[in-house]
């Protein structure tokens, strides 16, 4: 990383690419502020504790998925908003294979052990499902709104699960086709009053 960057923002990068690979667990300080090119003893002086760099992660992360859903909604369509969740860059496919998901993969290690972390890190996907809700809502979904969010973002997360189990970005291609294809069948029948048969899992 380079050096000119402020050290305290260096720690919290190396420390997200670190955890995304190999876990909040088994990442250390030391691992850290290797990765960072920071002094160990320098660390303590950003962050007293792990848990508070694993804070500063979560809400690193908090900001960026907010930054994500701001971009958007400069689409003034719900239904292509919804669907560019879907669509993700070659890289980081090659990095779900690899890693898992970022935010998934955080969500369940940190959910094992519970407290603090486990309950900040969970607000990042309710973030994902209240936002997938209200573009639902937008489209005219009114109570089915949050089970069809629901549906949405547990299939997204599966789609990332399998895909870095079996270490196979093109199944997340083929299942992100899947799902595309039943959120624009739910939509299409929204439009002709029909939508009971569409909303069933995808």
């Amino acid at each position: 990383m380079p050096r000119k960057t402020d050290k305290r923002v260096r720690l919290i990068e190396a420390a997200k690419v670190l955890i995304h690979r190999q876990g909040f667990n088994l990442t250390t300080l030391a691992d850290i502020a290797q990765e960072a090119d920071v002094p160990l003893g320098n660390v303590y002086y950003y962050f007293k504790t792990k848990e508070a760099i694993g804070e500063a992660v979560i809400e690193k992360r908090a900001g960026e998925i907010a930054e994500y859903l701001t971009k958007l909604e400069e689409n003034s369509d719900p239904r292509a908003r919804l669907l560019s969740l879907l669509h993700i860059n070659t890289e980081e496919l090659e990095l779900i294979a690899r890693y898992g998901c970022s935010v998934g993969g955080l969500c369940q290690e940190l959910g094992k052990q519970g407290g603090s972390l486990a309950d900040q890190a969970a607000k990042l996907l309710h973030d994902l499902l209240t936002w997938s809700e209200t573009q639902f809502k937008s489209l005219g979904f009114g109570e089915k709104s949050y089970d069809l969010a629901l549906n949405l973002v547990s299939n997204i997360q599966g789609m990332y699960l399998l895909t870095h189990t079996f270490k196979d970005p093109k199944l997340a291609i083929r299942q992100a086709k899947t799902i595309q294809d039943w959120l624009e069948k739910l939509i299409a029948s929204s439009k002709t009053g029909s939508t009971s048969r569409s909303a069933e899992v995808a």
